[in-house]
């Protein structure tokens, strides 16, 4: 499985939840196991700077390139990308994630 991650930063707060908007069309998007977009409670002390957060799961990296090539994924592009400063992405297969100490 392939997990993603994105982090957002929405420079002007008055337009943090057209950003949110944009990126609930992503939910509709079939070729996730599960789709979320989080805003950032920011309780670290260390770290607040991140106001929103995609997280997705796929089944392989077919599923994820199935996903940012589905005509909502562009729309959201279009809509986010103008109010938007910063955009931070990962992708990693589960399957050899640390999980223990070694």
């Amino acid at each position: 499985m392939i997990r993603h991650i994105v982090f957002f930063t929405v420079p002007d707060r008055a337009k943090l939840e057209e950003v949110r908007s944009g990126l609930s069309i992503l939910t509709a998007i079939p070729h996730a196991r599960l789709l979320e977009i989080g805003t950032n409670v920011k309780t670290d002390q260390l770290g607040t700077e991140i106001d929103l957060v995609v997280y997705g799961e796929f089944d392989d990296e077919a599923a994820l390139a199935a996903y940012k090539a589905h005509p909502n994924y562009q729309h959201s592009i279009e809509r986010v990308r103008p109010l938007r400063e910063m955009r931070i992405a990962a992708d990693y297969e589960t399957t050899i994630a640390i999980r223990e100490p070694f």
